[in-house]
């Protein structure tokens, strides 16, 4: 297969991760006999540095232009700490989002039994938790009217019965794919956006009679996620409520650096890790490359390459169960590796595969 892949790096640990990722795609183009190019882009910090923009309107076009891109991080700590910045690099990760019609987020939440010491839950509550969250993205208070002020500030949580519709057809279309059950979380009891969401979904689920569906308020979907989180499958929710959500389900698997995404829509899909940018692990080799590893599996599997997918996650897990393992989830007394080191051992499992 022929496969142009747009690279956004962005900021703090992405380029790092990125050459990871980058050179665990390669190995996979080697071993499977796959054309891929790639043309790195502009984006985040480093682009507003660049250009002023944190999404460019050359990185838009080279997004347009590839089958797919891999995404890193943005965020930077000189616009964190300025609440008077005008322009952020988080404006570039929604204005990516925006112009590309990403709505739809794929988040997996899956356990490693090696790791399973490292979550905060007790065992027996998060052993075999796998579910998937996902988040409308390009909807609610993250893009409806705003006004900020001094003194007084709202952001409107706006949706449309046409954005809820198609949010709800993606994760029927996924719970149909795994065990068939599919709940939606709102918080119908407040809000208005909310009651729009649940009577759209109770209308919509006679149309996937295959497909249990429940609903679940927001403040009760976070205790569940922790009391039992084996509970879920397939989890939707509206934008805000899924940002929270989904890091709140990275942490229980035992590190954030360990869960992919993908973002799907109307034009180019785009893969990354879930975590930030963490800029204090910059330059210092120690960022776990396993999510942005996982997200090139993700890709992989979206162009339903499904045996290529298969040998990233079998490499990934392979790394684990050798203690190939940057510090944060290092086992204690076993060798220090970093970035490049877990990287390039992955590479060398899919090589000799």
């Amino acid at each position: 297969m022929d496969l142009k892949i747009a690279v956004l790096a962005g900021d703090g640990i992405g380029p790092e991760i990125m050459e990871q990722g980058v050179a665990v795609t390669k190995a996979i183009a080697r071993k499977f006999n796959h054309n891929i190019t790639f043309k790195e882009a502009l984006c985040g910090a480093h682009a507003i540095d660049e250009v002023g923009d944190p999404f460019p309107e050359d990185t838009f076009q080279t997004c347009m232009e590839a089958d797919a891109v891999l995404f890193a991080s943005v965020g930077d700590p000189k616009f964190d700490n300025d609440p008077t910045a005008k322009v952020r690099p988080e404006q570039g990760l929604l204005a990516m989002r925006k112009k590309l019609g990403l709505f739809a987020n794929i988040r997996p939440v899956e356990t490693f039994d090696c790791l399973i010491h490292k979550s905060p839950l007790k065992d027996e509550l998060v052993r075999g938790a796998d579910f998937i969250c996902i988040r409308e993205l390009t909807g609610g208070m993250y893009f409806g009217q705003k006004q900020e002020g001094t003194d007084e500030a709202f952001d409107t949580n706006f949706y449309s019965r046409p954005e809820v519709e198609r949010i709800l057809r993606v994760a029927y279309q996924y719970a149909r794919q795994r065990r068939k059950h599919l709940t939606v979380v709102d918080k119908a009891n407040v809000l208005a956006s909310s009651r729009l969401w649940r009577h759209v979904a109770q209308e919509m689920m006679g149309e996937y009679p295959d497909v249990t569906t429940d609903f679940m308020y927001v403040d009760n979907a976070a205790m569940r996620m922790i009391q039992d989180p084996r509970f879920f499958d397939v989890m939707v929710t509206e934008n805000t409520f899924g940002d929270i959500l989904t890091d709140e389900g990275s942490c229980i698997t035992g590190s954030m650096g360990l869960l992919p995404s993908a973002s799907t829509g109307e034009h180019t899909p785009v893969f990354e890790p879930i975590h930030g940018s963490w800029p204090q692990g910059k330059g210092l080799n120690i960022a776990n490359p396993l999510a942005q590893i996982l997200s090139v599996a993700m890709l992989f599997e979206y162009f339903d390459l499904k045996e290529e997918g298969k040998l990233i996650r079998r490499a990934v897990n392979a790394s684990l169960d050798a203690n190939v393992r940057t510090p944060e989830i290092q086992v204690e007394g076993a060798p220090k590796y970093g970035t490049r080191e877990v990287g390039q051992w992955i590479v060398d499992y899919i090589d000799k595969a």
